[in-house]
């Protein structure tokens, strides 16, 4: 007879999930008995903060929930990293605690956590399963996992509920929720600024990635109008950073650059804006604003919001690339501020740099693959420099801004897209923090190349130190050299950029992963990282 763990992975595959990341205990066996059972995969990571970092990469790859699994308390906790991650990142997720007893709920048991409580702040909701209701409430949480703004669902399964016999069958899983439309009167006020306005600037969000048909109305709005168009670091790739509109991205490296061409501006279009990002106010200065989203601008009282339309993103943008407009910024213009902003984030340097590094990077990467790279200093850096040519090619948390992000997300990017290519950039500390996810690539047969930009430094705070003249303390890493191989995953450690080019492509024609540890001088990120 099927029981109800049986029930619930036969509801996850109704709902296009197709395998699970996780830690497994024995609360957990149940449920990983039935995936086994049921033809799903389940992929074992070497830390749960990793297997939800994956499941929320997967989920914003495939469009499909991301799924990750781990035992109660400790392992709950450890998955709380990652959830965070799918919450403030807004990306589709199921996290599953598989937890005591239900006799045991409540008590001083050992492990034994509230996971609701833990759970309520960085969820959309968090859900008991329980006989008689297994069903609907997967079906519940996919359903609002995936409506708009997506994001994480907690479910928790005591263990004799998953043990028990299924008393129901599987159901419809509801489409997302449509967003309402913005209204005709907001709509119009926006479209007769923009009409007025004879130098604005589109400025793209993290919001506008879950846009229908990847950026394709991005790029026609921009181009109805001319109008020339920056983006936060999630939104790159929306629109093709060669396109001739682009001006980069904005408040990573070399911001002020950014910030000055920006308040040239006479109006700012905000499509998609969400201020987990950057608040508005760090950089927009007095121009005035038009905010487009699924949601209200979140300002302070120093940004002046002219109009703003909150609704279904798509049909606001479809009804305002067919009003009026034009502006006077000239190609050249633009041309000049790009080669401008790139050639301050590569000041010269007699040694090996970062931004050198990040540049054999790119230059070897196909242009149809895809980057995922951890948080520091180097994130900074990648975000302004890194030209992002399509949707779901970039891949940084900037709104949950965790380090240990970048191998596990690079693991999830390859399985949902085995045919492209596939990079992890890292710096030393991050790698320290989850190098034991190289072993996972390796179980996996994954060709994914880890680059580590080693500098011997917790580098952005060593700057944040510097800008606020405090003495260095606590930020210096071990110097020692690198191993030849990470739980038997071959290691390489290069100095220049010749080595480094070669390395990686002979790491993107192997069989599995390959750590590429190169060691750079990160002097210049004084320079690049918030001037």
């Amino acid at each position: 007879m099927a029981s109800n763990a049986d029930l619930i992975v036969s509801m996850l595959r109704r709902g296009g999930i197709p395998l699970g990341f996780g830690i497994p205990s024995g609360n957990v066996l149940p449920l990983m008995e039935a995936m086994r059972a049921g033809g799903m995969q389940f992929v074992l990571t070497a830390h749960e903060g990793s297997a939800a970092f994956a499941a929320s990469v997967l989920g914003r790859m495939t469009g499909r929930p991301g799924l990750c699994i781990a035992t109660h308390g400790p392992g709950a906790t450890n998955l709380t990293t990652g959830v965070g991650c799918a919450f403030l990142d807004r990306s589709p997720l199921i996290a599953i605690t598989c937890n005591v007893p239900v006799a045991q709920l409540g008590r001083r048991v050992q492990m034994h956590i509230d996971h609701h409580e833990l759970m309520h702040p960085i969820t959309k909701a968090t859900m008991a399963l329980r006989p008689g209701r297994i069903a609907l409430t997967v079906a519940d949480a996919i359903h609002l996992a995936l409506s708009e703004p997506q994001g994480p669902v907690h479910l928790d399964l005591p263990e004799d509920v998953a043990l028990a016999p299924a008393t129901e069958a599987d159901c419809a899983i509801a489409p997302p929720r449509p967003r309402a439309a913005a209204s005709d009167g907001a709509l119009r006020q926006a479209a007769s600024l923009i009409a007025r306005a004879r130098r604005p600037i589109a400025v793209i969000g993290a919001g506008a990635t879950a846009l229908d048909g990847g950026g394709d109305q991005l790029r026609r709005f921009v181009e109805r109008f001319a109008m020339p168009f920056a983006t936060t670091a999630m939104a790159k790739g929306m629109i093709d950073d060669d396109h001739p509109l682009s001006l980069g991205c904005i408040e990573r490296a070399r911001r002020q650059v950014q910030r000055a061409f920006l308040r040239r501006a006479d109006l700012i279009v905000g499509i998609g804006y969400d201020t987990a990002e950057v608040e508005y106010e760090a950089w927009i200065g007095g121009v005035p604003l038009v905010h487009v989203g699924i949601e209200r601008a979140d300002t302070d009282g120093s940004v002046r919001i002219a109009a703003e339309a909150v609704g279904d993103l798509g049909r606001s943008l479809a009804v305002l690339a067919a009003g009026e407009g034009g502006n006077d910024w000239r190609a050249d213009e633009l041309a000049a501020h790009r080669a401008q902003f790139q050639a301050a984030l590569r000041p010269p340097t007699n040694r090996f740099a970062p931004h050198q590094a990040i540049d054999v990077v790119r230059s070897v990467l196909p242009r149809e693959g895809i980057l995922a790279f951890d948080v520091g200093a180097h994130t900074h850096q990648i975000a302004s420099q890194w030209p992002a040519h399509a949707a779901k090619k970039f891949l940084v948390t900037n709104n949950w801004s965790s380090m240990g992000y970048g191998i596990p997300a690079a693991i999830a990017a390859k399985l949902a897209r085995p045919d492209l290519a596939v990079v992890a950039i890292v710096g030393d500390a991050c790698f320290q923090m989850t190098c034991g996810e190289v072993a996972v690539a390796r179980r996996l047969g994954l060709a994914l190349p880890i680059v580590v930009l080693d500098d011997n430094w917790l580098a952005l705070i060593k700057v944040k130190q510097e800008r606020r003249a405090y003495p260095y303390f606590g930020t210096a890493l071990d110097a020692a050299p690198p191993p030849s191989h990470y739980f038997g995953v071959p290691a390489v450690a290069v100095a220049n950029a010749a080595a480094l080019e070669d390395a990686l492509r002979r790491a993107l024609a192997s069989a599995g992963p390959t750590v590429i540890e190169a060691m750079v001088d990160a002097a210049h990120y004084s320079e690049t990282v918030y001037d």
